[in-house]
C-alpha cells in the first residue's frame, strides 16, 4: 500500500525536479527558487527558500555526503549551495552561455556535468569548482544525465532520442540512437553493479516523448567494448514519460508522466507495484529516500508529494485509500490568493494573524507597539527592522524579509492566467512584445536574452531568424483588464 503523508505547496510555479539527501529533501521550480526541507517531518529549514537563480531552475542533486547541492538554470549557471548554511558556495558559468538544462554529481564527489540547451557538456572538478573539459552533440539539447555507480562514466540523453555514454575525458564511448522516438526526457542508473567473467554489467532506466519507460543493460567487456541491451519495455502511462528514478537499493523503479500518474515498479521484473494519482498536472520530477520508504514527487501544479512506500504491499498498483491518507498541505491563508492591494490594506490585526501563521508570533506586540499594518509591512526593510523595530537578530530580521517577499509574490502571482506571464521571467508582463519564434515576453526580458545569450529561442531553442519585436497591444490590454478587474 502507498500513503499519502505530506503535500507542500511552497513554490509558485512548475515544480522542475525534486531530490533527496539522507536528511534533506531539494526541491526547484519555475519560480527560480530552491526549497529546502527536513526529511523527517517536511518542515522548511530557516534558510529556505534559496534565491540565487535569475531564471527557471531545472534541477538540482546532492553531494553524497549531503553538505552541498546543486542547481542549474535557464541563466546559464550551475550554483552550488551549502546545506550547513545555505550560502553559495559557488557559481559556475556554462560554456558558450547556454541554458543549463541537467546537472549531476559522480557517486564519489569527485566530478560535476552539467548539460545545455545547446548540446554542451561541460566536465567540472568538484572538489576545486574548476572547469576540467568541454564536449557534447551539436543542434540538440541536453536533457537527462546520470553517473554509472563506479563513477568512471556517464550517460546523457537528448532532444535526439539518443543515450550516449561518455568517459571522464568525454570521449564518446557508445550512443544508443533513437532509444525513445522524439526524445529522451530522463535517465538514471541503477546502484548496483555486477560481475562476472569478462563483463561487468550496469542496469539503466530511461524515459521518453514516446510515453515509454525502458529498462536497459550496459555491458562493459574486459576488452573495452561496451553494448547495451533493451531488456523491458514499460507502456503503462499514456503520456510522455518525463521523469525516472531508482531506489537507493535499486529494487525500485519509479517515473512520472504528462498523464499526471506516478508508477512504481519492481525494477527486477519489471511488475507494476503501485499507480499514484494524486497531481492535477504534469508529473516532472521523482526521487526515492535513501534511508526511507518514502517517494517525492512534484509536478506542474507546483506541489510536492511526499509518498509512503508501506511492507508486505500486494504489489496491485493501487494507491492507499482515504483512511490510509494524511494530507498535511502546508497553510499559508494570510498569503494565497491576495493581490497586493489587499495586502496593502490590511489591518495592524491582519498583519498580527498573518506573523503568527508564519511561525514569527514573537514579533506580534513590537508589531502593534510600532502601529505597523499591510502597508507599512510591504515596505519593512533591514533598516527599518533593525533601527526602528528594534530587531536584533540577523537571521529573524532575513527570516522576516523572507516571509515578505514571497507574500509579495503570491500576491502579484497567484491566480495570474498563465498566458500573462513572461516564459522567461514567469512574472507579470508590463511592456509584452512578439518575438520571431511567435511567442510573447517582457521586452526588457527577451532583449536581455538575446543580449547575453545567443539568437535562439527561450521556447524552442531554435535560431530566432530576426530579433525584431513586436508590440503585442492585445494582449496588453487583456493584461490591463484582468489587473482592473482584481
Amino acid at each position: 500500500m502507498a500513503s499519502l503523508i505530506c503535500t507542500l505547496r511552497d513554490h509558485q510555479d512548475d515544480v522542475n525536479w525534486c531530490a533527496f539527501s539522507a536528511k534533506l529533501l531539494a526541491t526547484c521550480s519555475g519560480d527560480k527558487t530552491l526549497r529546502i526541507y527536513k526529511a523527517d517531518d517536511f518542515s522548511e529549514l530557516p534558510f529556505s527558500p534559496l534565491t540565487g537563480h535569475g531564471y527557471s531552475v531545472h534541477c538540482c542533486c546532492f553531494s553524497p555526503c549531503g553538505q552541498f547541492l546543486t542547481s542549474c538554470s535557464t541563466d546559464a549557471t550551475t550554483v552550488v549551495w551549502s546545506m550547513v548554511t545555505g550560502d553559495i558556495e559557488a557559481v559556475l558559468e556554462h560554456p558558450g552561455r547556454s541554458p543549463v538544462r541537467i546537472c549531476a554529481l559522480s557517486p564519489n564527489s569527485v566530478h560535476l556535468v552539467s548539460g545545455a540547451s545547446d548540446g554542451t557538456l561541460a566536465l567540472w572538478d568538484f572538489p576545486s569548482k574548476r572547469l576540467s573539459r568541454t564536449g557534447g552533440v551539436s543542434d540538440t539539447t541536453m536533457v537527462a544525465c546520470s553517473f554509472s555507480p563506479c563513477s568512471q562514466m556517464f550517460m546523457t540523453g537528448s532532444t535526439y532520442g539518443d543515450l550516449r555514454l561518455w568517459d571522464l575525458e568525454l570521449n564518446h564511448l557508445l550512443a544508443e540512437k533513437n532509444a525513445h522516438d522524439l526524445g529522451v526526457l530522463c535517465c538514471s542508473f541503477a546502484p548496483s553493479i555486477l560481475s562476472g567473467g569478462q563483463v561487468v554489467q550496469f542496469r539503466l532506466a530511461s524515459c521518453g516523448q514516446d510515453c515509454r519507460l525502458k529498462i536497459w543493460t550496459l555491458n562493459k567487456f574486459t576488452s573495452g567494448g561496451f553494448k547495451m541491451v533493451l531488456l523491458h519495455t514499460l507502456s503503462d502511462q499514456t503520456a510522455p514519460v518525463l521523469c525516472c528514478a531508482y531506489s537507493s537499493d535499486g529494487q525500485l523503479l519509479v517515473s512520472g508522466s504528462v498523464d499526471k500518474s506516478v508508477k512504481v515498479y519492481d525494477a527486477n521484473n519489471a511488475v507494476s507495484l503501485y499507480t499514484l494519482n494524486h497531481h492535477d498536472r504534469y508529473v516532472t520530477a521523482c526521487s526515492f529516500s535513501p534511508t526511507s520508504p518514502l517517494v517525492a514527487t512534484g509536478s506542474m501544479d507546483k506541489s510536492v508529494n511526499i509518498w509512503r512506500l508501506e511492507d508486505g504491499c500486494s504489489g496491485h498498483g493501487e494507491e492507499g485509500g482515504g483512511d490510509h491518507t494524511a494530507n498535511h498541505t502546508k497553510n499559508r491563508k494570510a498569503a494565497a490568493g491576495r493581490s497586493r492591494l489587499l495586502v496593502a490594506d490590511w489591518s495592524e490585526g491582519d498583519v498580527s494573524e498573518w506573523l503568527a501563521e508564519e511561525g514569527l508570533g514573537g514579533l506580534v506586540d513590537k508589531f502593534r507597539a510600532n502601529n505597523i499594518d499591510g502597508a507599512e509591512l510591504l515596505s519593512l526593510t533591514k533598516e527599518t527592522l533593525a533601527s526602528e523595530l528594534g530587531i536584533e537578530s540577523v537571521g529573524l530580521r532575513g527570516k522576516l524579509l523572507r516571509k515578505v517577499e514571497e507574500l509579495k509574490s503570491d500576491s502579484v502571482c497567484s491566480g495570474t492566467p498563465d498566458e500573462f506571464l513572461c516564459p522567461i521571467t514567469r512574472e507579470l508582463m508590463r511592456d509584452p512584445v512578439i518575438a520571431a519564434d511567435g511567442y510573447s515576453y517582457e521586452r526588457e526580458a527577451i532583449e536581455s536574452w538575446v543580449h547575453t545569450k545567443n539568437r535562439s529561442s527561450p521556447m524552442t531553442n531554435l535560431p530566432l531568424l530576426t530579433t525584431l519585436l513586436t508590440p503585442n497591444h492585445t494582449l496588453k490590454m487583456a493584461i490591463s483588464r484582468w489587473k482592473t478587474s482584481q
